[in-house]
């Protein structure tokens, strides 16, 4: 495994040189030039619908193929079993809705309270419309660790909604233990990794599904959902009549955007190439990854200490396996207050329930909390601002 050089890492990003120390990457990573430029080149190309007759049809189906083979790279499992949508919660709306199919009255499905609304409400209204119950794996106030999932578990339960990290707390349950959890119980498992994906490498072959946004991991606003073609062959979307019925084509609606598959295929690249070795890029992606969660990691351990040593600050998520990403309240200041604060001082790190809405009133912040997430471009200059800016609050309160 090579060296991680987070200067190296910030340069390639043109939105870095405005000045703001970024702790917004859990909404939405920057972008590096590698892949605006896949993004450019593509829509100033000749492109047509996939074929491959002309020149235009075949470029077009080429960045297809090469965009579900890089996410099957980055996510463990195979390019025909990659479906790519609007966003994971369209995604999970389509998946529900295409499951829920099969579901009837005395059927269950489990939701996480820990989980981001896009992994939540679709089930729950998928489940409600066909009569189905649903049950919540609730977690820990003080640890943020979910419930044991034993007791959730009959004869009856046909799904189990989880999440891969918290994106408000940073928890990383244990899903490969939820899996066989999962499948004993003769269920299938729905895993939100949009948090997850961009911190870490993954393996996602224990999953019935899994799901992810690339615009986490720099690249495009898009969707991606993996999950095994053989699974996917027994489903039966909704789809116009001459829409192909081919897996995992029959899950995607309308023509594909050409120009954000090749910028997934461009930040799929960039990460495998963060001090990764290997002969594989499946092995580089590891490698690079790992290299991230340290480096990561090392800056959240130290930013959470110096939080901790500020009067009136409470920090909230406290798993033994977390992302880099910590949330967290301050007396006398409302969250809003806080990160108007912080954005005066040109440090991003917004405040809300940022759609984990179970979670959040689970937790009692109904006004929300203020999130500062840490990405593979954080420096430890960006972390002494951030604690800068926080104990120049305080101290104008005191």
């Amino acid at each position: 495994m090579g060296a991680f050089d987070v200067i190296a890492v910030r340069k390639q990003f043109p939105a870095l040189s405005e000045g703001a120390a970024h702790f917004d990457g859990p909404g939405g990573s920057q972008t590096p030039q590698v892949v605006a430029d896949a993004v450019s080149a593509t829509l100033t190309s000749a492109l047509a619908n996939r074929g491959q007759l002309t020149p235009a049809e075949r470029r077009a189906d080429g960045i297809v193929h090469d965009a579900r083979t890089a996410m099957a790279d980055l996510l463990g499992s195979t390019a025909d079993g990659i479906v790519f949508g609007r966003s994971m919660t369209q995604l999970t709306y389509d998946f529900s809705r295409t499951l829920a199919k099969a579901w009837g009255p005395g059927d269950e499905i489990v939701v996480s309270r820990l989980d981001h609304d896009a992994n939540v409400r679709p089930w729950v209204q998928a489940a409600e419309a066909a009569q189905a119950t649903v049950r919540w794996l609730e977690f820990d106030r003080e640890t943020s660790e979910l419930d044991d999932l034993t007791p959730l578990l009959s004869d009856r339960t046909k799904l189990v909604a989880v999440t891969g990290a918290s994106n408000l707390l940073g928890t990383r349950p244990d899903t490969e233990a939820i899996a066989t959890q999962v499948h004993e119980a003769g269920a299938l498992l729905y895993v939100d990794g949009v948090h997850l994906t961009a911190h870490a490498p993954v393996d996602t072959s224990y999953a019935d599904f899994y799901v992810c946004s690339p615009y986490k991991f720099f690249g495009p606003h898009l969707g991606v959902l993996t999950a095994r073609p053989e699974l996917l062959e027994t489903l039966r979307p909704d789809k116009l009549l001459p829409a192909t019925d081919v897996v995992p084509e029959r899950f995607e609606l309308g023509t594909l955007p050409y120009e954000l598959l090749a910028g997934t295929t461009a930040a799929v690249d960039f990460l495998a190439n963060l001090g990764g070795d290997g002969a594989t890029r499946r092995e580089r992606l590891n490698d690079s990854l790992a290299l991230v969660e340290a480096h990561e990691d090392a800056l959240r351990d130290d930013l959470e200490a110096r939080l901790q040593a500020v009067p009136g600050l409470v920090l909230y998520g406290h798993a033994a396996r977390r992302t880099p990403t910590l949330l967290f309240t301050l007396d006398g200041h409302t969250p809003g207050e806080v990160a108007q604060h912080l954005a005066a001082a040109g440090v991003n790190a917004p405040a809300g329930t940022f759609y984990a809405y179970e979670p959040a009133r689970h937790l009692g912040l109904t006004d929300g909390a203020v999130r500062a997430g840490l990405a593979p471009y954080t420096d430890q200059s960006d972390v002494d601002r951030l604690v800068e800016g926080i104990l120049t609050l305080v101290g104008r309160t005191n």
